[in-house]
């Protein structure tokens, strides 16, 4: 299935009429695709993922993607080990794509305080479509 459409609405929605950073949007539009509930606790915990909150450290698109694995890994059933060996590969799989997982890194022009807002728009929704087709190859087998 393709899901362009759905992840250009999206992500343009949640960083210009919702201004959320982009693990929360990752972790969202991933669970609006895979009919995955998010408990609310879990949608506050990544409100300073974001580059380690504007640190520049992990890239929230990694984060995000990382958390919604681990959540969808378990709603599959699957081990733990299984989960992690996931994780490791996603990581391994979206460095050798993007560059990097390193916001600072991966983010254009850095963290300036004259940026325009979500200037990670373009990239988000590569790396949405990106985790989307990980989650259907490695989880679903499809």
């Amino acid at each position: 299935m393709n899901y362009d459409n759905i992840i250009k609405e999206r992500v343009h929605q949640y960083y210009w009429e919702e201004d959320l950073n982009c693990a929360t949007v990752m972790l969202k539009i991933l669970a609006e695709i895979f009919e995955v509930k998010l408990n609310s606790q879990v949608i506050d915990s990544a409100i300073g993922m974001h580059g380690a909150g504007s640190f520049g450290a992990q890239c929230g698109l990694v984060e995000g993607s990382l958390m919604f694995l681990g959540i969808f890994g378990k709603k599959q059933l699957i081990s733990h080990g299984e989960v992690i060996e996931k994780c490791y590969n996603f990581a391994d799989k979206f460095q050798k794509e993007f560059g990097s997982l390193l916001c600072s890194e991966l983010r254009p022009e850095g963290f300036k305080k004259d940026n325009p807002p979500h200037l990670c728009e373009d990239m988000t929704r590569e790396a949405v479509g990106f985790t989307v087709n990980y989650v259907c190859q490695v989880f679903l087998k499809i």
